[in-house]
């Protein structure tokens, strides 16, 4: 940061709040407004604080050194337009045109980082080189999706503003976490258009175009960037999709018979996709997973022991030792840290919004039963898609994070879609309740 930021800060949030006022009218209802310059300003803040927690406090850190980095193509583009197109175009390979920049970008070749650094170049670029003006644009984004999905949410359920309000928009981490100059920033907005795509193009079937465009590029962004946030979502969108259409076969029987097929289908093309976009890749590898997560266990336990980390145990490396440790990943990264955990700042607020996951999930299961619980998710579609979403990806970044401080960024993706998920069942306990106060009093009547 330096001294252009405290005059273009001001300005590219101004223009910002200046669009953002301008396309609201297009995009919110009279119930939904009231919550959008508000969402977008924590954004804002988010993302500027961020930036100087990690300025002033850490020294440094991945936003600063994709900022860093970004100034090479920076430099290019402002000395070689076209090297430096060229610099936002490559992909790790050799250019002779290129070498003499390329070769001072420390993630030149490693594409998740690489891409985030792009995104600092054109944002900076377009901020003549500030970092606020950078981490502005990057908050601005991950707002766009972010609202896409809270916009998604309430097309399937309208009374739910405030509940999705709470659960997509203002959850303290998601908002810090997912606003300022990181991977989670783009992520988290890139997640949010791509359920807009999929509800607008499988299930809606309208703006058929514009949303297989949203379904492409998001998609293909979190693939470079994140890839299991894809494969954590693919196979549960898949089923959701099937379930919102079965609904269209008329016939009992033919639906009952369409759905094994259906599922088996779904299933198989899940698994080709997740073994063709992570082949070869060391950290995604599904016929290396087990191995992989057993290896990054006995570090992280390291970690522990030095009182930094949390510890998952039985892995052994195989297959079945992991499914073994699901419920301890699970619990970990919906549920932990406690309260008597935490020792930082961060840490208490994660803490708080798992006391909220734990509490909203028990008080379901203890007014309606824990098999009731379970038939009423698998009988509401975004329902049961939200849950196996949370719980493949809770799974996931349960057994690989390690640690509470790098576990509260990598579970922002999956937060705002099981309580979502658990307003909608909430919902649905009160609605049957309702039904049956109606009932009761129809019958004292008669």
């Amino acid at each position: 940061m330096n001294a252009y930021d405290f005059f273009l800060g001001p300005l590219y949030l101004a223009i910002l709040y200046g669009i953002a006022y301008a396309v609201r009218s297009k995009v919110t209802t009279p119930q939904t407004k009231k919550y959008f310059i508000l969402a977008l300003t924590l954004k804002f803040a988010g993302a500027i604080t961020l930036g100087l927690i990690y300025h002033f406090y850490y020294f440094g850190g991945d936003t600063q050194r994709y900022y860093k980095l970004s100034k090479v193509i920076y430099e290019a583009l402002t000395t070689d337009f076209m090297v430096g197109i060229k610099l936002l175009l490559a992909n790790g390979e050799f250019d002779p045109e290129t070498f003499e920049y390329a070769s001072r970008i420390k993630w030149y070749h490693s594409p998740a980082e690489y891409m985030v650094i792009k995104f600092t170049t054109v944002f900076s670029f377009l901020g003549f080189g500030s970092y606020t003006v950078a981490a502005l644009f990057f908050a601005f984004f991950s707002f766009s999706g972010v609202w896409a999905a809270y916009r998604t949410f309430l097309k399937l359920y309208p009374k739910l503003t405030k509940e999705f309000a709470i659960a997509v928009l203002f959850l303290p981490s998601v908002v810090f976490w997912g606003s300022g100059l990181m991977k989670d920033s783009l992520t988290l907005g890139a997640l949010g258009w791509l359920f807009y795509g999929f509800y607008t193009f499988a299930i809606e079937k309208r703006r058929l175009f514009y949303s297989a465009v949203c379904i492409l590029l998001s998609g293909y962004l979190i693939y470079i960037v994140k890839v299991y946030i894809l494969l954590s979502f693919l196979p549960p969108a898949l089923l959701w999709v099937f379930n919102e259409n079965s609904k269209l076969i008329k016939t009992k029987a033919i639906r009952i018979l369409a759905k094994p097929v259906f599922l088996a289908v779904g299933g198989l093309g899940a698994y080709i996709a997740a073994t063709t976009l992570t082949a070869g890749d060391k950290r995604y590898d599904v016929d290396k997973l087990a191995e992989t997560t057993k290896i990054n266990n006995e570090f992280l336990t390291e970690m522990v022991e030095s009182g930094s980390g949390y510890n998952i145990s039985g892995l052994d490396g195989t297959m079945a030792g992991t499914l073994q440790a699901a419920p301890q990943a699970i619990n970990v990264a919906l549920f932990r840290p406690y309260m008597w955990e935490v020792r930082n700042p961060f840490m208490l607020l994660s803490a708080l919004e798992a006391f909220l996951f734990l509490f909203v999930t028990l008080r379901i299961f203890f007014r309606v039963g824990v098999l009731k619980t379970l038939k009423m998710m698998a009988g509401e579609p975004i329902v049961l898609f939200c849950m196996i979403f949370s719980l493949v990806m809770a799974l996931a970044v349960g057994l690989n994070s390690g640690n509470f401080g790098t576990l509260v960024r990598y579970k922002i993706p999956f937060m705002p879609f099981y309580l979502s998920a658990l307003y909608i069942m909430e919902a649905k306990v009160k609605e049957a309740a309702l039904a049956r106060k109606r009932r009761l009093k129809l019958a004292a009547v008669r």
